[in-house]
């Protein structure tokens, strides 16, 4: 087991988003997370994060696994479309967490982004503009950003937003390939409400009465 979610709540202020929610995440888990807008989604992703903190509950993480140790993909990236940098430079920033008081890359660092670039297959394009390349290209360098800062645990906030469905499929393979040949552990929320056509071997419902957490086969 990677964490344990445990009678949890969540909100802002005085309001609860979500509500008594438990689960476990363990390693291999590829959890597709899906409900309404609105829901609570993207709360409960901070809520792992540590951005928020629980109301009531608790997360209960593993030794093996620390908040520093999560490659996280937001929604809606920080990264300007016209953000002056190079592919690299960005791959790189996802050690930031790693470097502790260290002013500077190192050698460990750098053969990490390049590893991270080769496994998803933008390697060529690493000394590229950011802002020069395709909606695809750039969230593949993205979640090389997000590999690079872990070898355990990926969260993604619907990456596949805004990109056409060759891209879409291209990126999920790439997901596929992350899940079941490195055994990194994938929680996504995802906008796709048909079951059949989603990824993973669990997906957690979260709905206005409650939430739902089954095996994809199951379902």
């Amino acid at each position: 087991m990677l964490f344990e979610v445990k009678n949890l709540s969540l909100g802002y202020e005085k309001e609860k988003i979500i509500n008594n929610i438990s689960f476990c995440v363990n390693e291999k888990d590829f959890i597709i997370v899906v409900g309404k807008n609105g829901a609570g989604k993207s709360t409960l992703i901070k809520g792992i994060l540590g951005l928020i903190k629980p109301m009531e509950g608790e997360i209960i993480f593993d030794s093996s696994l620390n908040r520093k140790l999560i490659g996280y993909m937001p929604q809606e990236t920080k990264v300007e479309s016209s953000f002056p940098a190079s592919v690299i430079e960005i791959v790189l920033s996802g050690r930031i967490n790693k470097m502790g008081f260290r002013p500077f890359y190192n050698k460990v660092d750098k053969e990490k982004a390049i590893e991270a670039l080769k496994i998803l297959n933008v390697y060529d394009i690493k000394d590229k503009s950011f802002c020069d390349l395709s909606g695809g290209q750039r969230q593949k360098v993205l979640l090389a950003r997000s590999l690079c800062a872990t070898d355990k645990l990926l969260i993604l906030d619907e990456p596949s937003n805004n990109l056409d469905n060759t891209s879409r499929e291209e990126f999920y393979l790439l997901l596929m390939k992350l899940n079941k040949e490195l055994g990194i552990s994938i929680i996504m929320i995802s906008h796709d409400a048909d079951i059949d056509k989603m990824l993973g071997n669990k997906v957690l419902r979260i709905m206005d009465n409650g939430y739902e957490f089954n095996d994809i086969e199951e379902e």
